[in-house]
């Protein structure tokens, strides 16, 4: 059989047959029993993506050992953060990661993972890399998106070579959001709604989220916030 017949043969069963699904108690990951054809396991899930700002201009700049070690720092603690928070790692890409929550708290985790990614990067990451750099005024930026849905998770790929791809709007919409305007972390109105107060509302009594409109997906609405989470 050529590459061509059974390019077209796999292409054909995967259309042609029935998905076998179960509920999810955890999120999914590499050892979850999933097969190559159509299976898939469903979750309710709220999605993160902390991705760096601008980064191909800093990759443009500076020498790979100096980008790769912001990214090695702003990566670690972004991971730190969310683990202490109960979020599940899922994937690195280059510069940004994603994790996923699950559970009665999934969203006002997130947005606390994602508050103190802030301030870690502030008054964590760029004081410590100031130090050793003193004359670079490279300023790290950051962007965090988040959303909520159900989520599809199947595996993908080849015998030997394959990943989780995670189907459903929190994964699409969590992503879209990083790639908004930098020093912000953006949250769609999913997320907003099933916040505790402590998420919404700093210790002085002050909103942290502020209402827009995203004019790249029909006007919807979400939420900003430029508050970063002290911690120690």
């Amino acid at each position: 059989m050529g590459l061509k017949s059974d390019l077209e043969d796999w292409c054909y069963d995967v259309f042609r047959s029935q998905w076998s699904k179960r509920d999810g108690t955890k999120v999914p990951d590499e050892d979850s029993k999933l097969g190559l054809k159509n299976e898939a396991i469903e979750i309710e899930g709220t999605v993160l993506y902390a991705d760096m700002a601008d980064s191909t201009a800093m990759v443009d700049t500076k020498s790979a050992a100096r980008s790769a070690e912001i990214y090695k720092t702003f990566l670690y603690c972004a991971a730190k953060i969310i683990r202490e928070h109960d979020g599940v790692i899922t994937a690195y890409d280059g510069d940004r990661v994603m994790a996923v929550f699950i559970g009665d708290f999934k969203n006002t985790n997130a947005a606390k993972t994602a508050l103190k990614i802030k301030w870690a990067v502030t008054n964590i990451v760029i004081p410590q890399m100031k130090r050793i750099y003193t004359s670079d005024d490279y300023t790290i930026k950051h962007v965090t998106g988040i959303d909520t849905s159900k989520l599809f998770v199947t595996k993908t790929g080849v015998r030997g070579a394959n990943d989780l791809v995670w189907v459903g709007r929190a994964a699409n919409h969590a992503a879209k959001l990083s790639s908004l305007p930098a020093t912000y972390t953006y949250i769609t109105k999913a997320v907003f709604d099933k916040l505790d107060k402590e998420a919404k509302v700093s210790t002085d009594g002050k909103d942290m989220w502020e209402e827009r409109k995203w004019t790249g997906f029909n006007n919807s609405t979400i939420y900003r916030s430029h508050w970063g989470w002290v911690f120690s």
